[in-house]
């Protein structure tokens, strides 16, 4: 079942194409939007509520793509209910609901995954094609930027604290170091003027991070992060740095990524020089059943395929999935910690370790 049809629309038909899935079901409380998608895929199969949808017999899974403040509270009614359960970012906003739904997964023993486009993107594969190649060397350091104006989206936005949807920008770099955060030090930029502010409280239109990383290296990543206050076209996105080369995000979504190398100088100079390149990545669409492979050059970096498959194929393998629930937490919770370091005025605070290695 696909519940929430706003972005949830794109998923839908995706999850039919699949060949080890046998149906699928839509939700959503606007009845024309569900009556319109429902007809686009041919299927009867319509519920107006998460509610109405779990109360009825014959469903293996769920996908909610609800907004962010339904996260916690929906994720463990699917899992209580005795269904695997994916869900959008973030896990949730506070480290007790983080601690709450990983305690609900392993009492219901069933999947739960946090559907991260970024680790799935055409963009994260050619990052992980260089690092394991070896044309990154050594890895070095990290950047993260994901800078959106929300004024104009549905008002449960109005005031959200940029840091607590950090996932999408951070999690490429805990990823390819297979590390977790320890702690973070985190500035706020542009106090919320009054029109801005929102349920989260008084809060900040900017939150800039350093978030150190577990292990002997002393790795580093630097986010930042902006949801107000900020007249910048969109952009999401990673880059990630060796000793032996580096991969850069465009500054202009659409654009090409930068991929620098180390190249020895011609006998007689000192040093080495730099060779750069234009990229644009193709992802691996090899990695998805031929029925998906249409959908890869899809948004969020042809994202979406790959995540339908891994969460359907963790189910059907009886697995966990790759980003299963104590993965999300230890990717979110350091946006999390973030954001109550801004509010203490850049003070370092502790992230939790959820014993994931």
């Amino acid at each position: 079942m696909v519940v929430g049809l706003g972005f949830g629309a794109d998923f839908a038909p995706i999850y039919q194409a699949h060949p080890d899935v046998g149906r699928v079901a839509v939700v959503d409380t606007d009845l024309a939007r569900t009556a319109e998608v429902a007809e686009r895929l041919g299927t009867a199969d319509t519920f107006p509520t998460l509610d109405d949808a779990l109360a009825a017999p014959g469903w293996d899974a769920v996908h909610l793509l609800t907004p962010v403040r339904f996260h916690a509270h929906q994720v463990q009614q699917v899992l209580k209910s005795g269904r695997h359960c994916a869900s959008a970012v973030p896990m949730a906003t506070t480290l007790e609901d983080l601690d709450a739904l990983i305690a609900a997964q392993e009492d219901a023993q069933r999947n739960y995954m946090m559907m991260e486009t970024a680790v799935y993107s055409r963009e994260y594969f050619h990052a992980r094609q260089l690092l394991e190649s070896g044309k990154l060397g050594r890895l070095t350091y990290f950047k993260g930027d994901h800078l959106q104006n929300l004024d104009g989206f549905p008002e449960y936005w109005r005031g959200y604290p940029p840091m607590h949807y950090v996932t999408h920008a951070l999690s490429p770099a805990l990823a390819l170091a297979e590390t977790r955060v320890e702690s973070v030090r985190c500035l706020g930029s542009s106090r919320l003027t009054p029109d801005h502010i929102g349920v989260a409280g008084e809060g900040f239109g900017t939150e800039a991070a350093l978030f150190k990383l577990s292990g002997d290296d002393d790795l580093v990543a630097n986010v930042t992060m902006s949801f107000f206050q900020l007249g910048r076209s969109y952009l999401e996105g990673f880059s990630v740095y060796g000793d032996e080369g580096a991969l850069e995000w465009p500054q202009l979504e659409g654009g090409p990524m930068k991929e620098f190398s180390l190249q020895p100088l011609a006998a007689g100079h000192r040093g080495r020089g730099v060779a750069e390149a234009d990229v644009r990545p193709e992802g691996a669409p090899e990695l998805l059943p031929e029925p998906l492979r249409r959908f890869a050059d899809g948004g969020h970096g042809g994202s979406h395929p790959h995540l339908v498959h891994e969460f359907v194929s963790s189910i059907v393998e009886d697995r966990a999935p790759r980003v299963d629930a104590r993965t999300a937490a230890t990717w979110t919770a350091p946006g999390i910690c973030a954001h109550q370091s801004a509010l203490r005025g850049g003070a370092e605070v502790q992230v939790p370790d959820y014993g994931v290695q």
